[in-house]
């Protein structure tokens, strides 16, 4: 697929489209972003990612009242450009914002952007108060790199040396996500199980404490998947705190950790970054991961926290929580 200039972008979709609305057959007059060119690192601005709109049509798709899905339909688009870091197993409004099967929406990278939010006037009543945890990508140097995942190219990676990062130890566990009113999985939803538990309790107890605007990450570690933890500190341990879009410095994550009564992950390092793998007993762990020290957004996440996981890590057979449970311990 060939990036284009902008005005070579502007020009061939309008060709295409023989200078009309993809949509209502008028005279276009905007080469449209089908998804916000903000949301890739070159501008976004392949063919594939354009349609020609009229005004009206123009800013009903800004809006999102009229859907990508829509867009590309009418103008017989079939494929679907994405930002590398967005995933071709979710569905997404123009602004990067998660549509689930339900048509509710959930918070995507833009989404406190204050143009998005006056854009998104017509449609806000469609977003839950809930976001996805997103995927993290493989470091370079990784040796567990399954056919769906990511790695992060090297010269991103080069760009964190000698900058100020915690490495923590990347945990077999569930990922959850608790909230003063909800908890949940990375799917955001929750139905119950016995391995959820624990977790249900400890955000009953916490769930008054957690500021409207903030978020716990963490892993739930209740129930063995591939590793048999024997000596854990607690069954839920807290690797970053969100307010809105912003991930938390690790010294105030470590903060509100202790104001909350909660376990971190464990941390294997912290101070500059080196790009030379750490060195670990790949029988009791199952990898690390790698974040800033400082505060980030959602919006850098893919370029700014990284993973090295093991090789073959993967030893359970089919989905663990219909396997037989097998509760992990504490220390």
């Amino acid at each position: 697929m060939i990036l284009l200039s902008r005005d070579d972008f502007r020009a061939q979709v309008f060709a295409r489209d023989r200078d009309r609305c993809v949509c209502c057959a008028q005279p276009g007059q905007d080469a449209h972003h089908i998804l916000e060119r903000r949301l890739f690192p070159d501008g976004g601005y392949y063919l594939a990612n354009g349609a020609t709109l009229c005004g009206p049509c123009h800013l009903k798709a800004e809006s999102t009242e009229l859907s990508c899905d829509e867009i590309r339909v009418a103008g017989g688009i079939s494929d679907v450009v994405l930002p590398p870091h967005l995933y071709d197993d979710e569905r997404y409004d123009k602004w990067g914002n998660v549509i689930l099967p339900t048509g509710r929406r959930l918070k995507g990278e833009l989404f406190d952007d204050p143009s998005v939010q006056k854009i998104l006037a017509p449609v806000l009543h469609l977003f839950d108060n809930r976001v996805k945890y997103p995927r993290t990508w493989h470091l370079p140097c990784s040796p567990g790199v399954t056919k769906d995942d990511r790695v992060l190219p090297g010269h991103i990676v080069e760009s964190w040396v000698d900058t100020d990062v915690v490495i923590t130890e990347k945990m077999d566990g569930e990922n959850t996500t608790m909230y003063r009113d909800y908890v949940h999985a990375r799917s955001t939803e929750y139905s119950p199980h016995p391995s959820r538990s624990y977790v249900r309790q400890l955000h009953a107890s916490i769930c008054g404490e957690i500021p409207d605007s903030m978020r716990i990450c963490g892993e739930n570690l209740w129930a063995r998947r591939s590793i048999k933890y024997t000596r854990l500190s607690a069954f839920f341990q807290v690797f970053s705190i969100w307010e809105g879009t912003h991930c938390l410095s690790w010294d105030d994550t470590v903060e509100w950790v202790q104001l909350l009564g909660l376990t971190l992950v464990p941390v294997l390092y912290r101070g500059r970054f080196v790009p030379t793998p750490l060195n670990l007993d790949w029988n009791e762990h199952e990898g690390y991961v790698v974040r800033p020290a400082s505060r980030f957004t959602l919006r850098e996440f893919s370029t700014r926290v990284g993973k090295f996981v093991r090789a073959s890590h993967i030893t359970t057979h089919g989905h663990w929580m219909r396997s037989r449970l097998e509760q992990n311990t504490l220390a």
